[in-house]
């Protein structure tokens, strides 16, 4: 497999989009309101505005849809981050939950309705 680099969302307000993953990953962001960025070891996590996909490729976005990627992001107390969730009042979609296959996790939504889930293996 190539390696994988980043994931962009397109959105249509990408400061409110910046604003909500600061928050949530408790990172710095990259860039500005057209284009924005959260640097990761492994994959960075891009966001950039509709407006300006949709000039470098007119019609590129006709017929796209949205909410189909869950965003997973690994996190050392599921529970922890449930709570911190609910103080920054994050819509949450499904509670902590530990899986069959070993793996506690909590998902939510950000504004653009995509999903995230925030998971760890769940204790033994």
């Amino acid at each position: 497999m190539k390696p994988f680099n980043s994931v962009c969302i397109v959105s249509q307000d990408v400061a409110r989009l910046r604003d909500f993953y600061q928050a949530v990953l408790q990172q710095e962001p990259q860039g500005d309101t057209i284009f924005a960025w959260f640097a990761s070891p492994r994959a960075d996590l891009a966001l950039y505005s509709l407006a300006n996909t949709e000039q470098m490729a007119p019609g590129c976005m006709t017929g796209a849809g949205y909410g189909g990627v869950v965003l997973e992001f690994g996190v050392e107390d599921v529970d922890a981050e449930y709570e911190r969730l609910i103080q920054l009042n994050v819509p949450i979609v499904k509670p902590p939950t530990t899986q069959s296959w070993g793996i506690r996790s909590v998902w939510f939504r950000d504004p653009d309705g995509n999903l995230i889930n925030f998971n760890a293996p769940a204790a033994v």
